[in-house]
């Protein structure tokens, strides 16, 4: 975990990506394990907007099929084309290698509302990671 990054109910992550003002977007370790092997990404079209909370990616598991919701409203500027050949990345390293989508055009506030580090653990640790709670 790092001190840029910021969290959301539903296990996504953003980070900084660049200096352009881009933010990297993927799921947690917890979100991860709970969706165990991944096999498919269903990667976004780059240059579709997105509201905070809009679907944006399906991921493909062993187990089922889980929706992935953009943690704040902005534009698809890239995909992470390796998860097309390697999807297991987002198993094997889901802050790093296993980034799904790249956000432009974020606006600085949306993103204090989103969970830091100590807030996401306290979540986990208050059941945050039951089905019921997103």
């Amino acid at each position: 975990m790092t001190e840029a990054r910021r969290y959301t109910k539903t296990h996504e992550w953003i980070a900084p990506a660049n200096v352009q003002g881009e933010w990297n977007v993927g799921i947690t370790d917890f979100a991860q394990k709970e969706v165990t092997d991944v096999v498919f990404v269903e990667l976004p079209n780059v240059g579709r907007s997105v509201p905070r909370g809009g679907e944006a990616a399906i991921i493909e598991s062993v187990k089922a099929a889980f929706s992935i919701y953009a943690p704040v409203a902005g534009t698809i500027v890239a995909v992470n084309p390796d998860l097309d050949s390697d999807p297991g990345l987002l198993n094997r390293d889901p802050y790093g290698k296993g980034w799904i989508f790249r956000l432009g055009g974020v606006q600085p506030e949306e993103l204090a509302v989103l969970m830091d580090d100590g807030a996401y653990e306290k979540f986990l640790q208050e059941g945050g990671g039951h089905p019921e709670h997103g």
